[in-house]
């Protein structure tokens, strides 16, 4: 395995996934861990995460080769700050985060020469959060995306990837800003709606007298499993990827207006045409294998 020692910080649904895959797959790599949240630190060491469970980040970072941040986006600059003078010559610093760009800006000011960053965002996840979230396989058959900044090492690009590898996942390399468009329409804007949709029947359910959760459609309920994600993460992601946000939603808002008229005018045609496109799109996604066409989306009843 290219790393001998690793320190995760933050154990939440990712850091406690990742203690677990790295066991089950590299169990000859110690492992250290952190977590600003005590109570979180409490229940890592009684599930047996990792082997070192740290008091600081700064002391869980000795002497790793590899070191992962795995806290919300907005925690990374005072964190990057605290652990960088820490890092041992030739570590690794990367991530999980979803939002690349503000990545690169918010830690690469802050490490010295011998330090290399490579950043990553594993598309994973659950809606669950905290160490009980976390499974092993997490990472199994889903994509690892690397953005490396400009000048990054290969060998070290190489190591993360074999990192990602070992864990099961297929690995891409993509420039960050590019990166950070992408998933702000596959992952950012589908979130930004279903908080969007589920907070708007809050607001009706005094004026629907409780008929909104008591006839929730499965369209409904999927859109509150994953508005039931974590939000301190969520409103990082926002914040951090603001100007790949704003561009998306300005292009559905567009789309969106034109449905909207379609309806108003009756203009069936108009309204089949976008929903035959988008079976299509769904029929590609099954294809690729990544999702299952089980019906109800493979649930267990």
């Amino acid at each position: 395995m290219p790393f001998a020692r690793i320190a995760i910080l933050g154990l939440g649904l990712i850091g406690s996934s990742l203690a677990r895959a790295i066991r089950a797959k590299m169990p000859a790599t110690a492992l250290a861990g952190f977590d600003s949240d005590p109570a979180v630190r409490a229940r890592a060491s009684a599930l047996g995460l990792v082997d070192d469970l740290a008091e600081t980040a700064v002391e869980a970072v000795r002497g790793c080769d590899l070191v992962m941040l795995a806290v919300p986006l907005g925690a990374f600059a005072a964190l990057g700050s605290k652990i960088a003078p820490a890092l041992q010559p030739g570590a690794i610093l990367s991530d999980v985060g979803s939002s690349k760009q503000a990545v690169i800006d918010q830690l690469a000011p802050l490490l010295g020469p011998d330090v290399r960053l490579i950043p990553a965002h594993p598309v994973a996840g659950t809606e669950k959060s905290g160490p009980d979230a976390g499974f092993a396989t997490l990472f199994e058959g889903r994509w690892a995306i690397l953005t490396p900044p400009e000048g990054a090492d290969p060998e070290a690009v190489a190591s993360v990837s074999r990192f990602w590898t070992a864990l099961g996942s297929k690995v891409e390399v993509m420039d960050a800003r590019h990166h950070d468009l992408v998933l702000a329409v596959t992952s950012h804007l589908p979130h930004l709606i279903a908080y969007s949709i589920v907070g708007t029947a809050s607001d009706l359910e005094d004026v629907t007298k409780a008929e909104v959760i008591k006839y929730s459609a499965g369209g409904f309920r999927d859109f509150t499993r994953i508005a039931s994600s974590d939000p301190t993460m969520w409103r990082d992601v926002f914040l951090m990827n603001r100007e790949a946000v704003l561009e998306i939603l300005a292009r559905f808002s567009e789309d969106l207006a034109a449905l909207q008229r379609a309806i108003r005018w009756g203009d069936g045609d108009a309204l089949y045409r976008r929903f035959e496109a988008s079976r299509a799109i769904r029929k590609a996604i099954i294809e690729a294998g990544q999702d299952t066409p089980a019906p109800d989306f493979g649930r267990q009843h």
